[in-house]
Formats: structure tokens, sequence, C-alpha cells
């Protein structure tokens, strides 16, 4: 074994792990945005407090004493809704994924059962959630042991506190039926975002783009063929996440024109975003480089895979400025809940931000520059 020419090679793949930016990027660079991204997104979680909307209509202190239990035992932090408000409405309007209920007669009913004694006194509870939200299960269990709690220590059978569930949806949903609009929204940004700098920063290298300028076609020509080319991509791929869907999952979604909005708008604005990049960035590597320290906070703060509500606050703010997070919403507006008005605002919302990064990014693509 010769401990020279193995030192010499060794030195030459570190020079050219050096060079190469994908690598280090993948390599130091993105396991520590993970470790940052999830180590704020779920550190104490032992510790966490969930957010939960209360409307007590009884309006008195035994139900008051009732919330402060809430808070102490469940370790939620309580927003009031106003009695004189809708609960569904509420849930609808105001993007909450669970409303507690607490009926009126509460007081009077624990009187009766505390004083009385009469055991066959007792209040409903109502949970009114949105089933699209992954997290109001655990909250639905964490109040049901809450009030366990409370039944045991009045020591009375049956119990003195129920609850009765009411989904803000006419028709019952399973996560997966929510989940799946969201990987539409993702995959087609991967598809557009990746294609696009691929394509470029390769024809750019080559120098086929400038060569471009000197044939008949157009500089809108090539980016209209090039949207056009990335669309049926995008519609060849959420056809096929569909029919598996539907084959494996048996999911029922709502098939509109909304959806091919939605993937045209998804398209237009990561072309855009796309073509920026391979206006600033000189090689492929850079390229592919910078457009994964783009797609992956989106893949994991727009909602893609898990409700933002479980993020820190900061970051809840931070995800409804990403334009995935609109496209999502939009998706799951028109192919599960049937909203158009919430749709058009998604879309509209999400149109913006397209018609924006494309013109710029028609403007950074440059013929004469190899662009």
């Amino acid at each position: 074994m010769n401990l020279s020419v193995v030192g010499a090679n060794l030195v030459v793949k570190l020079m050219s792990f050096y060079r190469e930016r994908t690598a280090m990027f993948f390599t130091i660079a993105f396991p520590i945005i993970l470790i940052f991204v999830f180590g704020t997104i779920f550190k104490d979680q032992d510790n966490v407090s969930f957010p939960l909307c209360v409307q007590d209509l009884d309006q008195t202190n035994s139900s008051a004493q009732s919330i402060k239990t809430l808070v102490l035992n469940g370790k939620f932090k309580i927003t009031r809704v106003d009695p004189a408000i809708n609960a569904t409405q509420y849930v609808r309007d105001n993007k909450v994924n669970l409303v507690l209920v607490i009926p009126k007669g509460y007081e009077r009913s624990l009187l009766q059962r505390v004083m009385l004694s009469d055991p066959n006194a007792s209040v409903i509870i109502t949970y009114i959630y949105d089933p699209s939200s992954s997290s109001v299960s655990t909250k639905m269990q964490i109040l049901n042991s809450v009030f366990d709690g409370i039944n045991q220590k009045m020591s009375g059978k049956p119990p003195f506190i129920r609850s009765a569930e009411t989904s803000i949806l006419t028709k019952k949903y399973r996560f997966i039926e929510f989940f799946i609009p969201g990987i539409i929204a993702m995959a087609v940004m991967t598809l557009s975002l990746f294609g696009t700098v691929n394509l470029n920063t390769e024809l750019r290298q080559k120098g086929v783009i400038r060569k471009l300028s000197t044939t008949p076609i157009t500089r809108t020509d090539w980016i209209l063929s090039n949207i056009l080319y990335q669309f049926i991509l995008a519609v060849i791929s959420t056809i096929a996440m569909l029919l598996v869907s539907y084959a494996v999952f048996n999911v029922s979604l709502h098939i509109n024109a909304w959806l091919l909005a939605f993937i045209l708008l998804d398209v237009f604005a990561f072309v855009g975003i796309a073509m920026i990049l391979t206006r600033f960035v000189k090689e492929a590597q850079s390229a592919a480089a910078a457009a994964n320290a783009i797609s992956f906070p989106m893949m994991f703060l727009s909602g893609s895979f898990f409700p933002i509500e479980m993020m820190p606050g900061f970051l809840q703010t931070f995800a409804r400025i990403l334009p995935l997070y609109y496209v999502n919403e939009g998706l799951r507006a028109s192919m599960v809940f049937e909203d158009n008005m919430a749709a058009l605002k998604y879309s509209a919302i999400i149109g913006v931000f397209a018609a924006v990064v494309f013109v710029l990014g028609i403007i950074a693509t440059k013929w004469e520059e190899g662009q």
C-alpha cells in the first residue's frame, strides 16, 4: 500500500468536494437547516400548549372554573369566542381547528349533581372541529382526559360531563383526503422549480441558449414552450397521483376547473423563481443548491405535511408568506370544502405572486448572456 498515493487521491477527492457546491450543501448546510427548522418546531413538545377556542354559553362562575381547569390540566392557551357568534362559522372564517362549546345551564346542572345529588344531571360539551387538521384529534383526546378527571372527582355514574363532536363539514373526510392536495402542490412545485433550473443551467453551460438568439425562435416563444412543457408534466404527475389515491385509498375529492387553475399558477410561480435563480447563479450545481434552499423550507413549513398550527408563532407568520401555502389552501378549498370563494381568494394571492416573479424571470432571461 502506497500511503502517498492514498494521500494524494484523498486530497483530490476533498478538493472535488470543495468545488461541488451541491455536495457541500447536502453534506453540511442542509442537515443543519433541518435541525434548526424541526428543532424549533418540535422543541419542548412535552411542555407544549395548544391553542383552544372556547365559547362559554353559560357565562357563570362554574363554567369559568372549568375553563381554568383546562388551562391548568390540559395545557391550553384559551381564546374566548363571543357567545353570540355561530361557532361553526367561526371555525371556517378564522381557520381554527376546534371550538369547545360550554352549553347554557352548565352551572345549574352542576348544582343539581352536587347539591341535590341527582345522578342524572349532566351536560353535553360540544367539540366543533375541522377534520382537515391532523392535530385536532390530539386536542380532543386531551380534552376528554381532562373531563374524565373531573367526572372521576365527582365520583358519579353516569358521568356528569359528556362530549359530542360536530364537524364543520357535512360530509365526513379522512385525513388522506386533506393530505393529497398538499402533495399535489408540492410535487408541481418541485417539478417546475428543478425542471427549469436543471434545463436552463445545462443549456447555458453548453452555450445552447446563446445560439438560440441566432435562430427564428424568440425569447417569448422559448419561455412559453417551457411553461407548456412544465404544465404538461405537472398534469401528468397530478393524474398519476390521483389515480393511485382513488385506486389504493378510495379517496373522495372534488375534481373541477380549480385544480387545473392552481396547477397552472403553481407552475408559473415556480418557473418564474427558477428563471430568476438561473440568472444569478453561474453553475448548475449552485443553481440546484439554491433551488433546494427554496423548496425544502416550503415543503416543511407551508402545511403540505402537517398543520402550521404545530409551529411556533413566528414560523406560522413565515409560513403565510410562502407561495406554496396558498396553493395548498386553494387546492383544499376546492377539492375538499368546495368553497369557491376561498379558492378564488387563494388563487388571486398566488396569481399576483406568480405574475410578479414570472415577469421578473422574463426580464432576467438574457439571450446574449447565455441565460
